[in-house]
């Protein structure tokens, strides 16, 4: 048996590159970016007018001109018109670009228009307001989005802005989930009083669409060749295999003996924790990775947000940060493990996350994981943890404020 941090650090001596690919960004939202983006031109491009309104010379203001001879109206995307007389002005548009002849902005709200004429209604105007100068934001070439980050809206927007319409990802392993028991039948199907829906496999699936990855799903029953055969299968397609259940010590739990034959190095085979104790790790000869977890679900949940996805996030380049919280209860556990506690975490008005026990009713409560929003991990070397000690915590919901 392997102590938590001995699993965390074998699992993440196995980090993987899968490489990289071009893809619209269209389709790129959630992915993961491979590459700086920089600046083709000045952001903004031009001065950029951010107000509507009129365009003035601020030296005239300044000599005492109050109103304005409207000379022109120019909308967003006209090219610029200038004036030539210190009182006149241009009625512009929000977006358009500053004529170089004005440097000052006037908006509607605060003027007087009447037979052409713009006539001040406020005393204070300050030179260069209301406009957006040419460069201030991004100059050309300057980095306006760092790689390593995933592409939400915002950065997508800035990629369009300055004509990437193609862009660099990170690659995503395929993966393929497993459950196996027969005591296990599709959502669809009525189980008998004995036997259950299989459930794992579609949560599992689910948490990785948060990552764009579409994994493949396959059940296998309580059967040695039929295991052999289906696993044999799949390290000729994936890159990294998840079995649910199967690992524990059972008759018909052959997962780790398959493997065995299948030339799959065990890397380990249980860890000092609850729940998840049985998970067993390997790599295969061809390079492909084997989580075999568990088939309690709260365990499968468990490893996954604590060993699997923390793999991922590293082997497409994404940085991970720990999040701690305060516990609101004493709790106490006993036996010589690292307890992965359920909780609720929510965030006061101080800004502190505090984390309620949720503690349920095993591995196998996973109705538990309903009402809770993280795993606590606490300590091997204490029993009794008490309300007000902080501990680090794994969030697989949104948190609740």
């Amino acid at each position: 048996m392997v102590t938590v941090e001995e699993a965390e650090s074998i699992v993440h001596s196995q980090i993987k590159d899968f490489g990289t690919e071009s893809i619209s960004f269209e389709n790129a939202l959630g992915r993961v970016l491979a590459e700086d983006l920089a600046a083709d031109r000045d952001l903004p491009p031009y001065d950029r007018v951010s107000m509507d309104g009129i365009a003035i010379s601020y030296r005239a203001f300044e000599s005492g001109t109050k109103s304005f001879q409207i000379k022109a109206t120019q909308a967003a995307g006209d090219t610029p018109i200038d004036i030539s007389e210190p009182n006149d002005c241009i009625e512009i548009m929000t977006g358009a670009a500053m004529p170089a002849s004005t440097d000052t902005i006037i908006r509607y709200e605060d003027l007087d228009i009447s037979n052409n004429i713009a006539t001040l209604k406020i005393e204070d105007v300050r030179k260069g307001q209301n406009a957006h100068l040419k460069g201030t934001d991004k100059k050309q070439h300057d980095i306006v989005a760092k790689a390593s980050q995933v592409i939400d809206p915002a950065l997508i927007s800035m990629a369009v802005s300055i004509g990437k319409t193609s862009l660099l990802v990170k690659k995503l392993p395929e993966i393929v989930i497993i459950t196996t028991g027969d005591e296990l039948v599709a959502p669809n199907e009525t189980p008998s009083p004995y036997q259950i829906r299989r459930s794992n496999n579609y949560s599992i699936k689910t948490v990785l669409q948060h990552y764009c990855i579409d994994a493949d799903l396959l059940h296998i029953p309580d059967d040695h060749a039929k295991t052999k055969q289906t696993l044999a299968d799949c390290f000729n397609k994936y890159d990294v295999i998840i079995l649910s259940g199967g690992v524990s010590a059972g008759k018909f739990d052959y997962v780790p003996q398959v493997l065995n034959e299948l030339g799959v190095e065990k890397l380990f085979h249980q860890v000092q924790q609850r729940p998840g104790k049985p998970f067993w790790f390997g790599t295969h000869e061809k390079g492909n990775l084997v989580f075999a977890f568990p088939g309690n679900p709260v365990s499968t949940f468990m490893c996954l947000h604590r060993y699997l996805l923390p793999w991922l996030q590293k082997s497409i380049g994404l940085s991970t940060q720990n999040v701690y919280a305060t516990l609101t209860d004493d709790v106490i556990f006993k036996p010589s493990l690292k307890y992965f506690l359920q909780v609720k975490i929510q965030v006061n008005k101080q800004g502190q996350l505090l984390a309620t026990p949720l503690e349920g009713r095993g591995s196998g409560d996973y109705a538990n994981l309903v009402d809770s929003n993280a795993f606590m991990e606490l300590p091997v070397e204490t029993t009794n943890f008490n309300k007000g000690e902080v501990y680090r915590v794994w969030p697989f919901k949104n948190l609740i404020y």
